[in-house]
């Protein structure tokens, strides 16, 4: 099914609006003059593990080692991330390195 032009043009606004709400939201509820809540301030702190771990395990429930590479690629690729971060201390640096290093790994060399 074909959407027509105007059903695009409605759809980005949507999206548009939502997505400026989502950002706008959160300066109402937490105002700069106003305290931040202690809940907040703790899932601040520890949400960002609590997702990059949740994608770990994502991106690693279907590796077999029984079969194919047997996690090789996987296995190499995550190495390569946690040396870089902790060498670098720089998050964007590890993951973009580890995602081109797993990349390249199962595109060239282990023909996955």
């Amino acid at each position: 099914m074909q959407m027509s032009g105007f059903e695009v043009f409605l759809t980005i606004m949507i999206m548009a609006v939502g997505t400026a709400a989502t950002r706008f939201v959160s300066f109402w509820l937490f105002p700069a003059h106003k305290k931040t809540p202690e809940v907040v301030v703790y899932l601040g702190k520890v949400l960002p593990y609590s997702v990059m771990g949740m994608l770990v395990v994502y991106c690693l429930k279907d590796v077999s080692v029984f079969q194919g590479s047997r996690g090789l690629p996987e296995f190499i690729a995550i190495v390569v991330t946690v040396a870089l971060h902790l060498w670098r201390k720089n998050t964007m640096l590890s993951i973009s390195v580890g995602t081109a290093v797993y990349m390249i790994l199962i595109q060239f060399i282990f023909n996955v």
